[in-house]
């Protein structure tokens, strides 16, 4: 499985580092069509900027950066979920496949609709890729789990030691 991961990653990265570099360097081509989204979106998060070519390079720059991060394997899982949370508005303001006319194009958009919702499920799935590890839940539990176990031992052990003392002490005193 780490083979997997040392070609899947790049390979899943790519598009976005590709997608990211061409609308960091001509974000003007992409601005109309976002604004439907980009707009709404920064009015309702507090520091985002309100011109969709900002917002275009924002969301560029996310693409790159997290694509680097997973197709290089530092933060994978982080990298991953950035990139997925960069391409449900992408997604939306892009590929309006429900808005077109021309049936044509309504095809394409729904293709490229549904490449997406592929990407998507692909960064989920890495993103909640271990290594094969067991998650940072999984080890909270079993160490509470096993935390709990050794103090009910201990607790165990310390009435036994208190009830082997009782008897010792009581085979000294004067019967009476």
């Amino acid at each position: 499985m780490p083979i997997l991961r040392k070609f899947a990653r790049p390979m899943l990265a790519s598009v976005f580092v590709s997608s990211g570099i061409s609308h960091l360097k001509s974000p003007e081509h992409v601005a109309p069509a976002a604004e439907s989204v980009a707009v709404p979106l920064a009015v309702r998060v507090p520091g985002l900027p309100e011109d969709p070519a900002d917002l275009v390079r924002l969301n560029a720059g996310v693409q790159v950066g997290a694509g680097l991060l997973l197709a290089t394997g530092r933060l994978p899982r982080l990298a991953a979920l950035a990139l997925a949370a960069s391409l449900v508005p992408t997604t939306l303001a892009g590929h309006r496949w429900w808005q077109e006319k021309d049936p044509e194009q309504r095809a394409a958009q729904r293709i490229h609709f549904l490449k997406n919702v592929s990407l998507l499920g692909g960064l989920l799935i890495a993103a909640a890729d271990t290594h094969g590890k067991p998650s940072l839940a999984y080890r909270a539990r079993h160490t509470a789990h096993d935390a709990g176990r050794a103090t009910r031992r201990q607790a165990h052990d310390s009435a036994k030691a208190v009830r082997e003392a009782s008897e010792s002490v009581r085979g000294r005193l004067p019967v009476g």
